[in-house]
């Protein structure tokens, strides 16, 4: 069992949900980063997804795109996601997911991305673009290594792709909450929960929902469907919008608990 299969069976049994916040690594600089995960993880964050940046976005909107633009013109480079795991899984207990695009997996080698991240501390990898027609070989890899490979189901999957999703997906599965690109958003898609009722009886995966989860209130009405939220620019702006890393740390550790109490 991978660190994400223990997480959700232990949150399972204590019927709890989990709070996956979102953090850009290298925004604004890889100390920030570390301080960030260090203080999600003491306040009582599930786990945590670190995102690698990327030039070309995927699903990023604009609050998100900065970052990774943030990240890149300080010189991030990939060496330093995995410097970043092995300088703080030693000192928490929460599990870190890479949040990266194919492009880079298949430029690094999938096995050399896979053992690395491994190596690292990292116990996964959401991959967004990865399609369903392709990801079998990496889900091979990741399988065989207990590494969770976590793939994209949105509101205009057709309903056997999700379940062909789900089949070469582990750990859980990433339920996007609406069309369109990441952010802040005041209400949910129509029709949300009761599509996630629908694949949640197809497979035995935890569900996460994302995308537009932007405070507490959204996050409380969809922990009863989901098994876990997930936040991402609500995090990420508000480490935008600080002026140093202390405020930026007590911004978000802040907010983090806002949403660990409304979906308890």
């Amino acid at each position: 069992m991978s660190s994400l299969d223990t997480l959700f069976t232990d949150l399972r049994a204590r019927k709890k949900k989990a709070f996956l916040p979102f953090v850009t690594a290298g925004d604004p600089d890889m100390d920030t980063t570390a301080a960030l995960v260090q203080a999600l993880a003491e306040c009582g964050a599930s786990g945590c997804e670190i995102g690698v940046p990327y030039s070309d976005p995927i699903a990023d909107g604009p609050v998100i795109q900065a970052s990774y633009q943030r990240a890149l013109d300080n010189g991030f480079h990939l060496s330093n996601l995995f410097d970043l795991g092995k300088k703080v899984t030693p000192t928490i207990k929460m599990p870190l997911i890479t949040m990266v695009s194919y492009s880079i997996i298949h430029r690094t080698g999938m096995q050399r991305y896979v053992d690395s991240a491994i190596q690292a501390g990292y116990c996964g990898a959401i991959v967004p673009d990865l399609l369903v027609e392709e990801a079998k070989p990496l889900a091979d890899i990741c399988r065989k290594a207990d590494f969770s490979l976590i793939q994209l189901v949105t509101p205009t999957t057709p309903r056997d792709r999700q379940v062909r999703i789900a089949e070469l997906s582990s750990g859980f599965l990433y339920f996007v909450s609406v069309t369109g690109i990441t952010g802040e958003r005041s209400t949910m898609a129509d029709g949300l929960l009761d599509n996630v009722g629908w694949l949640r009886e197809r497979t035995s995966l935890p569900i996460c929902i994302g995308f537009g989860v932007s405070n507490a209130e959204t996050a409380a009405t969809l922990a009863p469907v989901a098994d876990g939220v997930i936040v991402g620019s609500a995090i990420v702006r508000r480490v935008g919008a600080a002026v140093d890393r202390a405020s930026a740390v007590a911004d978000v550790t802040a907010f983090a608990k806002e949403i660990i109490k409304a979906i308890a």
